[in-house]
């Protein structure tokens, strides 16, 4: 499964893309704005990425322990 750390640190990633996005709004700085957003993608994407190795490694548990009955 995907490491919690990981999971934690992408999660943080996202909330400060989401503040970015928040500032640059705020104050009108668009490049802000849209790197904010940028960042929450990327890490949206890393998330997927993460649910995706679990839903992988769940699988080859689940085949495993079939093979050991």
């Amino acid at each position: 499964m995907s490491d919690a750390s990981d999971r934690i640190k992408h999660r943080t990633e996202e909330a400060v893309g989401a503040a970015k996005e928040k500032t640059g709004a705020a104050t009108g700085n668009e490049r802000l704005e849209q790197e904010g957003r940028g960042d929450q993608a990327e890490a949206q994407a890393k998330q997927t990425a993460d649910k995706a190795k679990d839903a992988i490694k769940e699988g080859v548990d689940r085949v495993k322990g079939a093979f050991k009955r």
